[in-house]
């Protein structure tokens, strides 16, 4: 499930001191000049290439990619073999630090590091129809299989909503979308990883072979247990078209939260009133749309009367404003290509489009440089120094919360009673995403952002709720293995020798710059103090 919200303004507004403008806050405020002269040109370009890229990798045989796939692995495996423990610094992946999609830092890599190439890794090696798998290395990008997969009315059963996220981003990552109420995180529709050990050994865990253990430990790992080489992924059939109905909600934000649930968590309990794929988007304190999709044939769509709306094209209004309408005239419903909907975010950037071109959502640009968009977030990273870095991490917010569903609507007694969108077996949660400038930011008031997310992350455990590793944290380490069961990855780490040879999930993730002094004092600290702390 998928809660897209945002709240940069509260209704009545904390009046607070007004901050000192610097040289940063006019670059960000001009820096869409440097987005349309240089960034978009250049993502135009790139984008181009990759395509071009994938072409080629289509029209290989499945045979030559598998080939051309255990020649890569076996080149990683010599690579790893090649290290020595005692001279090299800990193992990363050669890719730039700037090139990873999201917020967090990855100042480990200033640190003395050895470097393995995985860059070769984007091929899709199989789509088997019968067993309903698609087996694909690390670097495919959504945009790259669903463009392989929906011709055949097939698809991932969790698809992530913008094209540059890739398979093994999702998997070490957070993965979860609009369908996930249905199929779980992007992770638990994996069926296998194929993993290259510390000491280069390659093993294929499933959930119940010998390294069921490591199949359980490796999502949201950040590649600390092993190198992922491929990953076999479930596949599902679908239909041409999303149904999606667009469902106006206006109150105050227990309304918004309830009216959420009932759009995919039915009170009565009737499986059939699940829809396929479910969104909510807050855009103040009192109004939200909920919009849920189902599946449909391309002669339900076309039947006369019914609309068809192909959000996919350069020109059309961003999907956020577009969904914002239905405040005013009211529910309304509309069939969009199914490949369109899974990325219907992709051209602006969820919200964020707005902040990078102040003028972008303009029809006479969409019209005209529409076809540009969206720039690489890669690219946007590429061209900001590290105060700039610094001041988007103080003053904004790209932060996700998984949090059990009840907690968005809180009532007491949870523990005795299975409330609207659990099961037996399980509890539900969802994801609130925030994307967006804060109030105090907008008005030019003072902001700690730090603060900020310290609150929120003390929150999430308090509660029981979760922060993806993708997005700036202020936890230090006895908050954070009390946010995550350490247990299982700590086991892992040490069965498979990864101690030593792959940093810490916490260390990597972690705030500011590490030394390779810090990396390997680090290292060798004995991680169970950690544990015992929280516990």
């Amino acid at each position: 499930m998928k809660g897209i919200s945002r709240m940069s303004d509260l209704q009545a507004p904390l009046v607070r001191p007004k901050r000192k403008k610097t040289w940063v806050d006019y670059f960000v405020k001009f820096r869409w000049i440097i987005v349309i002269f240089v960034v978009l040109p250049i993502s135009a370009t790139l984008y181009f290439l990759i395509y071009l890229g994938d072409m080629w990798s289509e029209s290989k045989s499945y045979e030559k990619r598998r080939k051309e796939h255990d020649q890569n692995v076996a080149k990683v495996i010599k690579r790893l073999k090649e290290r020595d423990a005692a001279k090299d610094g800990l193992v990363c992946t050669a890719r730039k630090p700037w090139i990873a999609v999201g917020m967090r830092n990855v100042d480990y890599k200033r640190a003395r590091h050895f470097e393995v190439d995985l860059g070769e890794f984007r091929n899709i090696l199989e789509i088997n129809k019968e067993k309903m798998i698609a087996r694909v290395e690390p670097l495919v990008n959504m945009g790259q299989i669903s463009r392989a997969t929906v011709p055949m009315n097939l698809s991932l059963a969790v698809v992530a909503e913008l094209d540059d996220l890739t398979v093994g981003g999702l998997i070490n990552g957070y993965g979860i979308e609009g369908s996930s109420h249905l199929y779980g995180l992007f992770a638990d529709t994996v069926v296998a990883y194929e993993i290259v050990l510390a000491g280069g050994e390659l093993v294929r865990a499933t959930k119940d072979n010998e390294y069921s253990d490591l199949f359980y430990a490796i999502p949201w790992s950040q590649g600390t247990l092993g190198l992922l080489v491929a990953a076999e992924i479930k596949l599902i059939p679908v239909k041409e078209y999303m149904r999606l109905t667009y469902i106006p909600v206006k109150g105050d934000l227990q309304t918004l939260a309830q009216g959420y649930m009932d759009s995919f968590a039915p009170k009565d309990g009737d499986t059939s009133k699940i829809p396929d794929f479910v969104e909510g988007m807050v855009y103040n304190p009192t109004e939200g749309v909920m919009m849920v999709g189902t599946y449909a044939s391309k002669e339900e769509a076309k039947k006369k009367g019914n609309k068809i709306n192909n959000v996919g094209w350069w020109f059309k209004p961003w999907f956020y404003q577009h969904a914002q309408t239905a405040l005013k005239k009211g529910e309304f419903v509309e069939y969009i290509p199914t490949r369109e909907y899974y990325h219907r975010h992709t051209r602006c950037l969820y919200w964020e489009g707005k902040l990078i071109l102040p003028f972008g959502d303009q029809f006479w640009f969409r019209f005209l440089f529409g076809w540009l968009m969206p720039p690489k977030v890669s690219l946007l990273k590429a061209t900001q120094g590290e105060a700039i870095r610094n001041y988007y991490h103080d003053m904004h917010v790209i932060q996700d919360m998984l949090v059990p569903l009840y907690k968005i609507y809180p009532e007491p007694g949870f523990e005795y009673e299975r409330r609207q969108g659990d099961t037996e077996d399980a509890q539900m949660y969802t994801d609130v995403g925030v994307y967006y400038a804060p109030g105090p930011v907008l008005r030019g008031e003072e902001f700690d952002g730090s603060e900020a997310v310290r609150k929120m992350e003390k929150w999430l455990i308090e509660n029981g709720g979760f922060q993806p590793q993708y997005a700036v944290s202020e936890l230090d380490e006895k908050s954070f293995w009390r946010m995550f069961d350490g247990d299982l990855y700590e086991h892992c780490r040490k069965k498979y020798r990864a101690v030593g040879t792959f940093m810490s999930v916490y260390y990597k993730s972690k705030k500011g710059r590490k030394t390779e002094k810090e990396v390997r004092e680090a290292e060798q600290a004995h991680l169970e103090t950690a544990y015992a702390e929280a516990d």
